[in-house]
């Protein structure tokens, strides 16, 4: 039941972060397969990175139902497109689904393979957010999680989070739920009201100005 919980968390993971690809793709002239393929690795490009480094099989190759998610995906933003995209803020709140989403199955599937807890967070944070950077990349826009909002730090709060309800005894899919949700609302909260971190100034003006 408890695995069926954080399978149910990919796949919705999966669905989110595809939509958020096709939402962005949709305004690069790019046609239906292009579309399917920005969705496709911005869903699995954040996994895949973990399991090259936890030394595994790339999920998505022994299971179908990554590809098939995104073709859902695709169909539902196809036929659903006015109500999907109608909000400019569509992408952002699919992506802040998403990397919610991803992150917990990142650190779940890390202790799964018995890694340290900061080890975890790390591979919860690139899980939920390389898919994105990945999807950015390719469509010609700055990486969101290079830009002055907080994205990965998102991610480590909510591992964070995860593994204080460890501590505490919760029930796995509870503490999958809160530290998901962690992430989710961190992620929306500091868009909402401009939480940022300090911006790295030149380094060099220092110098020039002796």
């Amino acid at each position: 039941m408890e695995f069926s919980f954080t399978i149910l968390l990919d796949l919705l993971g999966t669905f989110a972060f595809a939509i958020s690809g096709i939402r962005l793709a949709s305004g690069k002239q790019i046609d239906w397969f292009g579309a399917y393929i920005i969705g496709l690795v911005t869903a699995i490009g954040g996994g895949t990175l973990r399991d090259l480094l936890l030394d595994l099989t790339p999920f998505w190759i022994l299971d179908a139902k990554y590809f098939l998610t995104t073709g859902v995906a695709l169909i539902a933003a196809l036929l659903f497109k006015d109500k999907l995209f109608k909000w400019g803020s569509t992408l952002f709140l699919f992506d802040a689904i998403g990397l919610g989403l991803f992150a917990i199955v990142g650190i779940t599937k890390s202790i799964d393979a018995g890694l340290p807890f900061w080890v975890c967070i790390v591979m919860g944070a690139i899980t939920g957010s390389v898919g994105g950077v990945i999807r950015d990349v390719l469509l010609n826009e700055v990486p969101l999680i290079f830009r002055k909002d907080i994205y990965a730090l998102a991610c480590v709060a909510g591992g964070g989070v995860y593994f204080l309800c460890i501590y505490f005894h919760l029930p796995t899919g509870v503490t999958e739920t809160i530290a998901a949700m962690t992430v989710i609302v961190f992620r929306l909260v500091a868009v909402k009201y401009h939480i940022q971190l300090p911006k790295l100034q030149p380094l060099d003006r220092k110098f020039k100005d002796k």
